[in-house]
């Protein structure tokens, strides 16, 4: 089993910045594989970035140059650093965990954690 706990949300106003961080604790081979989604009001959950099963980075075009996901492999951690912040990023954001690129029935999530940016 794995478990994800995600922290650093909040309220900050527009071309702010936050910082987010998900914990990964339980059976952790590699960070590859991690991944922030986000789920805004009234619309379907995207994902923001992902680190592949290559260990590449990629990031929606929405915040692409504003978000940055990074990853420290002996603390089981990765952080998503977003700046520039607009309204647009208003949504709960949620850390996944899928170990096996193979594999899309076995996936991990976080709880969530709140992201509001004000006008």
């Amino acid at each position: 089993q794995v478990q994800l706990v995600e922290s650093g949300g909040g309220l900050v106003q527009a071309g702010g910045s936050l910082r987010l961080s998900c914990v990964a604790s339980g059976r952790i081979l590699s960070l590859n594989g991690m991944a922030w989604y986000r789920r805004a009001p009234g619309k379907q959950r995207e994902v923001v970035a992902r680190i592949t099963s290559v260990g590449t980075t990629d990031y929606a075009d929405s915040v692409k140059g504003r978000f940055t996901m990074s990853r420290d492999n002996a603390k089981n951690t990765v952080t998503l650093q977003m700046n520039i912040l607009q309204p647009e990023d208003t949504a709960v954001y949620y850390c996944y965990y899928q170990p096996a690129p193979w594999d899309r029935a076995t996936t991990y999530w976080g709880q969530g954690t709140q992201v509001t940016v004000s006008s």
